[in-house]
């Protein structure tokens, strides 16, 4: 990520965490299989080699569902980040869900290595989740949803309610990676329906 030596440590760190962002739903929509190998492609991230979108509306999506963040973030508004597949019938089958954590009291990003390190090691447990997400087909749908701590009180009409359901029961929950790093820390884990939940 190219620094700019005007920009505020909190912005600094929210287009950090968004270029991550970006990188790790587009894996999860890349392992999912909804979409042909072709709409991505693969180049190099933190050292590794990752997918990016190909195809530029779902591209435009992501990023810009994302870049929509970089102000709430800075605030420290938004409490989670999620991926939600969901069927025809609007219900969710599986989110993916990144819980954000922003220190606002910490300076500028660390130059010695230790984040882009964590993040790293983030992606590598990411890239190896597959197995524990549930079949995708091709007919399911998905979408960007973001949690906020508080309903933002600028510009509501940006905003647009998600298409899934909620669930009745408590979700299944599956850990995938936690990591701390300041300035923020990140949690991921699947939610999954409950066994009794009518899908």
């Amino acid at each position: 990520m190219v620094r700019k030596q005007n920009q505020s440590p909190e912005t600094e760190a929210s287009l950090f965490l968004i270029e991550f962002l970006e990188v790790a739903i587009t894996s999860i929509v890349f392992l999912k299989g909804i979409y042909p190998i072709g709409a991505f492609e693969r180049r190099r991230y933190m050292n590794l080699v990752v997918h990016s979108a190909r195809h530029p509306k779902l591209h435009r999506y992501i990023h810009d569902s994302l870049i929509e963040l970089v102000s709430y973030f800075q605030q420290g508004m938004v409490e989670r980040v999620a991926v939600i597949f969901f069927n025809a019938a609007k219900i969710p089958i599986e989110k993916f869900m990144f819980k954000i954590n922003m220190n606002r009291s910490h300076g500028a990003i660390m130059e010695d290595g230790a984040l882009e390190s964590s993040l790293r090691a983030f992606l590598i447990k990411l890239s190896q989740s597959e197995p524990l997400s549930k079949t995708s087909s091709q007919e399911w749908k998905w979408e960007i949803a973001a949690y906020f701590r508080s309903l933002p009180s600028d510009n509501g009409d940006r905003w647009i309610r998600t298409q899934a359901l909620q669930w009745q029961q408590p979700p299944l929950i599956t850990p995938i990676k936690s990591m701390k790093a300041d300035p923020f820390s990140v949690q991921l884990y699947i939610e999954h329906p409950d066994l009794l939940e009518p899908i």
